[in-house]
């Protein structure tokens, strides 16, 4: 599966992409049957330049003193990659232990690329080990740290990556004030190898064979993030006249949405990280990853419940992102339109989640439907927002009144593996956004109609009513005329 990444001009001082390839770099190509004939040029060509026009890789052009030199290391891979990751890769190309060779050939290199970009699971599995110093034998375990250090570099040259990007969908995240601070970045890293399994908490845990492979056949942002950073590690993502990354089609999902409504805020006061947006997106339903639409923020639009709810009302699936003052991060993907009801809507694909201090994600059990409620101005239910659980006790319960303050449950039974979201039951808020995902929805006709005019004004209460009529109490409007009957 390949991806449509965001436009990146990648500057390689070593790979000539507007220079047709010498007949040596044919050959090299041609040696190759792994590589289709668009990746035969670039890959051949950088092969090349690393090899100053040899037909293999010295180690000692990467190598000094039995640690990656930087400044090799940026006229070979470039300044975006994670030093760690370097060492992996040699690892890979070159062996460890008694497998070590002094010199890479050109299949060699050009397995690196393949395996890592569309190379089957077990091709994965295989290359993993190799980059972590190991043989693949399926006796054989991984220390769980090594791998979780290895899934920070690649988080960590992603975002690297992102950073060092001219496009305007990136820069547009990244003038306006998100950042990709490295605590972030590794807690990302840390999300990617947890999903692994096991006493993770033991600093002598390791991973057996047959937990690495799942691992790798149900982590799709780990193999998302790794096609994205070979891609451009190996100078594929740019063509001649083309910004757009060469073997990728645009209708895969992107990892970095384009942002909407966030380029006309003179001074937005962005609290969440690249890599959080990057962990969020990542989740939700494919069809909405490719945009966010700027909905409501506390800090621009005040702190009031009916402004926020005014603002997110018939917008489509979005997602809510809430900062406590203790700085813990969190929220919920609602994939219903936020509407005023009494009623619990929303789907199965609904989820919880945290961005900090760790990045964590709680799908629906199924359990029950209670995946979102908002409420106002009523006396017999609950006033506010609620996603999860139980009315007034669920995964994220925002009151309307007192605005600024809200509660997470010990429990929830609506998500799976879910923990509380804050530091403390009860919370205040230090930050609040909400972001619409995927294309605004058009309203039809008559669900304009619904929305402007009521068929009646005691329709708002039924479920007020009935409480009425199960407790015995009479309700004397129940027999007044329909208002709008004429």
């Amino acid at each position: 599966m390949f991806l449509c990444c965001v436009k990146i001009e990648f500057k390689f001082t070593f790979v000539y992409f507007h220079i047709r390839m010498g007949n040596t770099s044919k050959k090299l190509a041609a040696k190759c049957t792994l590589l289709t004939k668009e990746e035969q040029k670039y890959v051949a060509a950088t092969f090349r330049a690393a090899s100053k026009n040899s037909e293999r890789i010295r180690e000692e052009d990467l190598i000094v003193s039995g640690k990656v030199d930087a400044v090799l290391l940026e006229k070979f891979w470039g300044p975006q990659i994670d030093p760690r990751l370097a060492q992996y890769l040699t690892n890979f190309l070159f062996g460890s232990g008694q497998q070590k060779t002094a010199t890479c050939d050109f299949n060699r290199f050009a397995e690196l690329y393949v395996f890592n970009v569309r190379g089957t699971v077990e091709e994965r599995l295989a290359v993993t080990y190799n980059c972590l110093g190991k043989d693949f034998n399926e006796d054989v375990e991984l220390p769980y740290q090594l791998l979780k250090e290895f899934c920070e570099s690649i988080a960590s040259t992603y975002i690297k990556i992102v950073k060092s990007s001219t496009s305007k969908r990136a820069r547009i995240w990244i003038d306006k004030g998100f950042r990709a601070s490295a605590s972030y970045v590794q807690a990302l890293g840390e999300a990617l190898a947890t999903t692994v399994g096991g006493d993770l908490e033991s600093p002598h845990h390791h991973c057996n064979a047959q937990q690495l492979l799942k691992w790798l056949e149900t982590n799709i942002l780990l193999k998302q993030l790794s096609e994205l950073v070979f891609v451009n590690l190996y100078g594929i993502n740019t063509r001649s006249g083309d910004e757009s990354p060469t073997p990728l089609p645009p209708a895969a999902p992107t990892m970095l949405p384009a942002s909407e409504g966030l380029d006309v805020m003179p001074d937005y006061p962005a609290f969440i990280d690249l890599s959080h947006i990057v962990w969020i997106n990542s989740h939700l339903p494919q069809k909405f990853q490719h945009k966010w639409r700027f909905l409501f923020s506390s800090h621009i639009h005040g702190e009031s419940f009916s402004t926020m709810a005014g603002r997110i009302q018939e917008q489509g699936p979005s997602i809510l992102i809430i900062e406590d003052t203790n700085g813990f991060i969190f929220g919920g993907f609602a994939t219903a339109a936020w509407a005023w009801s009494p009623n619990w809507t929303g789907t199965d694909d609904s989820f919880l989640f945290t961005c900090a201090p760790r990045m964590r994600i709680y799908p629906a059990t199924n359990y029950n439907d209670h995946y979102q409620y908002m409420n106002h101005h009523t006396k017999t239910l609950p006033n506010g927002l609620l996603m999860g659980g139980q009315l007034e006790f669920g995964g994220i319960w925002l009151p309307a009144e007192p605005f600024g303050e809200g509660n997470s449950a010990e429990s929830c039974s609506t998500f799976r593996g879910y923990k509380r979201l804050s530091k403390e039951p009860h919370f205040r808020i230090r930050s609040i956004e909400v972001w619409g995902v995927g294309d605004k929805p058009s309203l039809e006709k008559d669900e304009l109609l619904a929305v402007s005019e009521r068929n009646s004004p005691l329709d708002a209460h039924k479920c007020e009513l009935n409480f009425m009529h199960m407790i015995g109490k009479p309700v004397y409007s129940e027999d007044l005329p329909d208002p709008h009957i004429t």
